[in-house]
């Protein structure tokens, strides 16, 4: 089941889009919230967040900074009467920026898009790589790999929790783990959602490790990363 929450100090605003919501049949649990600080308190996770910039308090960019701490998996949607935050929304990952009035059209086609990237998430969390070794043959989610580096004939895979070694090539691997990894070097296969900071040479990932960038697919990468991040693209949490 997909959760939503609509976060806008205006009531008839947070009615209005959970009725656009609802007509969309997408079968969404949707929470209303008349303030960011109320949201943050609640304490709860959801999978898409529609977020006023302009609220009495903390505004919009700020609650996005600290649910990003908390959530990257979230996908973030601003509605908001003005476009000059449009910058800083990306800044934060936003999927997209409505603007108010919301137009009916507009509206269905970015939720739609939400829904199905949700659903596409959902169903890659459950996705599985099977380790084979010497000893043992295990699997492990492809969504908690933080890089693979190649070493010979044999692929050192990085895990959130370990590191186990099995013989691969880079190439059979990216194949297999698809969509989301990027060959950033030709002795680095990275897993995009842990990118924490880049730089011309070298990529620093959310574990503090850092992993190599060829200089020459530094455009590249930048380009694929924003096409990443503009599709809402990150998946762990």
């Amino acid at each position: 089941m997909i959760k939503i929450a609509v976060v806008d100090d205006e009531r008839y605003i947070r009615e209005d889009i959970k009725n656009r919501i609802e007509l969309t049949g997408s079968g969404a649990v949707v929470d209303g919230f008349l303030s960011g600080e109320a949201f943050l308190h609640a304490g709860k996770q959801y999978d898409i967040v529609f977020l006023d910039i302009q609220l009495g308090g903390m505004d919009g960019i700020d609650i996005a900074r600290e649910l990003r701490q908390k959530s990257e998996n979230v996908i973030l949607i601003f509605v908001t009467g003005t476009k000059e935050h449009v910058f800083q929304a990306f800044d934060v990952a936003a999927f997209h920026y409505l603007l108010k009035p919301i137009e009916p059209e507009k509206f269905e086609e970015v939720l739609t898009r939400a829904v199905e990237e949700i659903k596409k998430r959902k169903k890659d969390e459950t996705g599985l790589l099977l380790i084979r070794t010497r000893n043992r043959t295990f699997p492990i989610p492809k969504n908690g790999i933080l890089y693979v580096e190649s070493r010979g004939k044999k692929a050192e895979i990085h895990t959130v929790r370990e590191t186990v070694t099995m013989y691969a090539s880079l190439s059979s691997l990216q194949a297999e783990l698809g969509e989301g990894f990027y060959r950033s070097h030709r002795g680095y296969l990275l897993n995009m959602a842990y990118v924490s900071e880049y730089y011309h040479d070298s990529i620093l990932l959310t574990s503090g490790e850092t992993v190599y960038l060829a200089k020459e697919k530094y455009q590249e990468f930048v380009k694929e990363y924003m096409r990443y991040l503009k599709g809402g693209g990150i998946i762990h949490g």
